[in-house]
């Protein structure tokens, strides 16, 4: 059957198409010049209009396209439509059972996947993604006709709701299977430690994404939430205790860690490791040798005896490295350097010593060449950083050759090994689920290793418990950013936030949470107190007031509280503390720096030096280009981790803090806190 334009019609319309016939499953408009073959599977629409003679037809398609007939007698124009579009929707009616059966099968198996007993992963939700679009492209019909047909429509708009907003729907299934599991295992999470987890806690446990950042502030349980973890992984039959790695960034914290899993879960099977130790267990197994860890490594009086002799030598053999080492020492730390042979001068050695430890230590972090890091140092220090790699060169020289004659490697070389082995595949990794305590420390070096772990096994999980709040340890080379920017670096996955303390009460977490967020590099996240604290829980005091602050605690304090003084560097430990021990005999004072209290806790926390310059808190800035070169950058926002020091500091407190200030040149700081609500006392 087919339908033509009238000869008038033809000559008037002026169209490239004046003749369509009907196919078995199709149309075929043509003209003189022009033909265009429209099979039904194409076809959206088919619309008959009256002209004010003729007839028209269009024929609609997919990307707003229209094909136009002009210029046919009506009555045949309508007869040819009620046939086309006869045959069509019979055809449509065929194809859409074709379509409902294909769009239920991969509903089934979508459904399939989420009615069984596991957390939905974003992995998962992408492959559905990926299983409805391949469907789709299996359809006889055109996706836009399928809410044409009863038969299709519900099971399209189920598509749809997966295609449209797969988060909604993946999050609505992980809540409801959370729901359940801790309410089919209320008892594991009751009993797993000493005080039951709550929500928040038990929430992250369950979490199933292959990358989870558990954000766990000071107080919060973290190491609840990790033991856990491991026993809600042994008790589902998720993974052996062989499959389990448990890193922690000091062997005190694993030694710790070890002794309550075998408390809690009853089991020396999954013991907790530092990064040095797996390294050397990698090593070992992928080498069939067992390589010797170089005593310098704990021996800090050996290593300073060894860059200052090779410094020394440089300096007495070349002049070149003379003057290059009196340029940086004047020009950059400004030094007062001794005329002549500053080298030999016993006292600013000993000054140096500890840098030039810490140089080598961040070059050897580095591992590559000097050119790779000349390389990668920022545009703006690098022709600076260049001059002094070369004046360094000789340490690190002299340091591959201690390590040498040892047969022996650093901590820097064990790392850089292990991931050699994993690269080239001598060690398979046997773990499915790596939990890491702390995780604000990780450097980029360690942070390697991971990947290079997961790399081996797609499927390896990774647990990551930690606080950015608390990242003070850049100056050892932690990179903040693999927190702040977790997915960037590790994949695609979630986030828990821990929002108790049972640390603190609320006045205390109210001032050292809205102080750190003043920061907007820092992660946003609630933090909760189970007790309330009066105004008075957090003040301002001058730094006159310690002995009468001390004096008023022996009268209130009770023999089993502890107080804990805190300051930004050693040697500004109070000389009253001296005779402290016959002078307030009943108090338990403990003096340390800010640093060396990360993980402590306390009744009360005296915070001293509050002030400006030299050493001042927040410290002035004392990095080398050495340090500006080869350390991760820093936010751009005054005083960031001088902030995180003063936020650790405070939150060692469970009832109260002091912030002790000079009155005559106090600290950026305190304005700051006076800002947020922290009243000043003249006395305690």
């Amino acid at each position: 059957m087919e339908l033509k334009a009238t000869s008038l019609g033809k000559r008037l319309a002026q169209h490239p198409y004046d003749k369509v016939v009907l196919l078995n499953a199709g149309v075929k408009v043509s003209g003189e010049r022009h033909e265009y073959l429209i099979p039904f599977n194409q076809l959206l629409a088919i619309h008959c209009k009256r002209g004010l003679v003729w007839g028209e037809l269009e024929f609609v398609l997919p990307a707003d396209k229209v094909v136009r007939l002009h210029g046919t007698e009506w009555a045949e124009t309508q007869r040819f439509h009620h046939q086309l579009n006869t045959l069509w929707q019979k055809w449509s009616d065929e194809m859409s059972e074709v379509a409902r059966q294909v769009l239920q099968q991969v509903l089934a198996d979508i459904a399939q996947s989420s009615e069984q007993k596991k957390w939905l992963t974003r992995a998962q939700t992408a492959d559905m993604q990926q299983r409805i679009h391949q469907a789709l492209t299996a359809l006889p019909l055109p996706v836009s006709r399928l809410d044409e047909f009863e038969n299709c429509r519900d099971a399209w708009r189920q598509c749809q709701a997966w295609l449209t907003d797969i988060d909604k729907s993946r999050l609505a299934h992980n809540q409801a299977w959370t729901d359940e599991m801790l309410a089919e295992h209320a008892e594991f999470f009751s009993q797993i430690e000493s005080s039951p987890l709550n929500p928040a806690q038990a929430r992250a446990v369950v979490n199933g994404e292959h990358s989870l950042l558990v954000l766990a502030g000071a107080g919060s349980g973290k190491t609840s939430v990790l033991v856990a973890r491991a026993g809600w992984l042994l008790a589902r039959d998720e993974a052996t205790a062989e499959q389990i790695l448990l890193l922690a960034f000091g062997r005190k914290a694993a030694q710790e860690m070890d002794e309550r899993i075998h408390d809690r879960l009853h089991t020396r099977d999954i013991t907790a490791r530092t990064f040095h130790a797996l390294a050397l267990h990698i090593i070992q197994q992928g080498s069939k040798k067992a390589p010797v860890i170089s005593k310098l490594e704990n021996d800090t009086q050996a290593r300073l005896s060894l860059f200052i002799k090779t410094l020394q030598q440089q300096c007495s053999e070349k002049k070149a490295m003379a003057k290059g080492w009196r340029q940086w020492l004047e020009e950059e730390l400004n030094w007062t350097v001794p005329e002549g042979s500053f080298w030999q001068d016993e006292k600013l050695m000993r000054r140096l010593g500890s840098r030039l430890d810490r140089w080598v230590s961040l070059m050897r972090m580095h591992g590559g060449s000097q050119a790779e890091m000349i390389e990668s140092a920022p545009e703006e220090v690098r022709a600076l950083f260049t001059k002094r790699v070369k004046l360094m060169a000789p340490l690190l020289k002299a340091w591959k050759t201690a390590l040498k004659e040892e047969n022996a490697v650093d901590f820097s070389g064990l790392i850089h090994q292990a991931i050699i082995i994993l690269e080239k595949g001598r060690f398979v990794s046997p773990w499915k689920h790596i939990l890491v305590d702390e995780f604000q420390d990780i450097s980029p070096q360690r942070a390697a290793l991971l990947a290079a772990l997961r790399a081996q096994n797609k499927h390896t999980s990774l647990f990551a418990v930690g606080d950015d709040w608390q990242a003070i340890y850049r100056f050892s080379g932690a990179q903040l950013s693999l927190t702040t920017a977790f997915h960037h670096y590790f994949g695609e996955g979630d986030r828990s936030d821990l929002d108790t303390t049972y640390r603190f009460n609320s006045r205390i977490g109210e001032i050292a949470n809205r102080f750190i967020q003043q920061n907007p590099y820092q992660l946003a996240k609630p933090l909760n107190s189970l007790s309330s604290g009066d105004k008075k829980a957090v003040m301002l005091l001058p730094d006159d007031q310690l002995e009468a602050l001390l004096d008023k605690l022996s009268g209130f304090v009770k023999a089993d509280e502890r107080i804990l003084i805190l300051a930004r560097y050693h040697h500004l430990k109070p000389t009253l503390l001296e005779k402290a021990s016959t002078r307030w005999p009943k108090l338990k004072l403990d003096f340390m720096t800010i640093h060396a209290s990360k993980g402590q806790e306390a009744d009360f926390v005296i915070v001293l030096g509050l002030q400006d310059g030299s050493d001042g808190f927040p410290a002035p800035a004392r990095e080398s280009v050495m340090e500006q070169a080869l350390l991760p950058e820093t936010e751009d926002y005054p005083d960031a981790e001088e902030r995180r020091l003063l936020y650790v500091a405070m939150t060692r407190a469970r009832h109260r803090v002091w912030l002790l200030f000079a009155k005559d040149n106090p600290s950026c700081f305190v304005d700051i806190l006076k800002n947020i609500d922290v009243p000043v006392a003249r006395k305690p």
